[in-house]
């Protein structure tokens, strides 16, 4: 079993990981949106907001991943 740079295998840390970072990141767009509309550039608001769904939507589904497998043995850390 592979391990990664924590030397855990562990998918719900994973998981948790990239629902974080999809989170914050759209959290940040909020600003680049306003800062493209005060800029009267609506076309790179709109490229925000599109990014900024594709972040929602991925946090979406690592929280549906991590509702499976809550409570599952495979999302556990490796065994050594």
């Amino acid at each position: 079993m592979a391990t990664g740079e924590t030397g855990f295998d562990d998918v719900t840390f994973d998981l948790i990981s990239v629902q974080y970072h999809s989170l914050k990141a759209g959290h940040d767009y909020g600003q680049y949106v306003r800062d493209a509309e005060n800029a009267d550039r609506n076309d790179i608001a709109e490229f925000f907001r599109k990014v900024m769904a594709e972040d929602s939507a991925r946090a979406k589904q690592c929280h549906e991943f991590l509702k499976e497998l809550s409570g599952s043995a495979e999302s556990g850390p490796a065994v050594s």
